[in-house]
């Protein structure tokens, strides 16, 4: 079956749409859980969902173009899914980290995470590069971007092979 690429960029896009209001409400439980602890474990049960939806959506899809995909159409589709929801919901991590968040925020976070690392006995030249890093909104929501598209790569993995495994067909009833 040869593969629409028009319809592949048009469901991945809408789907897209889809999965990036989810992570965009999945995000405010994250945002809300610094103020109430018990909203992360709401936040974590929505990102473990993550990979079952987009099996859902790429299933789905399959089920538009004539229920036959290959693997590699149906990685294609993941990864695209996981971008077009990255878009979406990089807008609301530029919001959260420009506008909501103190401003020492980002600053202290990274701190910590220095301390951590050295704690660690980490190597130290990656300790001063990260250190020497000037982390704004826009370099978080861009890295967000970078983050989701890379698991979605990864995850898309067993999806696809899952997606693309040949249907069995139920038995065809005898005309008498």
């Amino acid at each position: 079956m040869e593969e629409n690429k028009g319809l592949l960029l048009k469901c991945a896009m809408s789907y897209g749409l889809a999965m990036g209001i989810y992570w965009v409400i999945k995000y405010l439980f994250l945002i809300f859980g610094y103020s109430i602890p018990s909203l992360i474990y709401i936040y974590e049960v929505l990102s473990i969902a993550v990979p079952f939806i987009a099996y859902y959506l790429t299933k789905r899809y399959r089920q538009e173009i004539g229920g036959s995909i290959s693997f590699f159409h149906a990685w294609r589709f993941g990864i695209m899914l996981y971008f077009f929801a990255a878009l979406i919901v990089s807008i609301e991590h530029f919001i959260f980290f420009q506008f909501i968040a103190p401003p020492d925020f980002l600053s202290n976070t990274m701190t910590q995470a220095i301390a951590a690392l050295k704690s660690a006995n980490f190597n130290s030249e990656v300790i001063d590069a990260i250190s020497r890093t000037n982390f704004t909104p826009i370099h978080m929501a861009i890295q967000g971007i970078f983050n989701n598209i890379f698991y979605g790569i990864i995850l898309s993995i067993p999806v696809a092979a899952l997606v693309c495994r040949k249907q069995t067909a139920s038995p065809v009833p005898e005309e008498k």
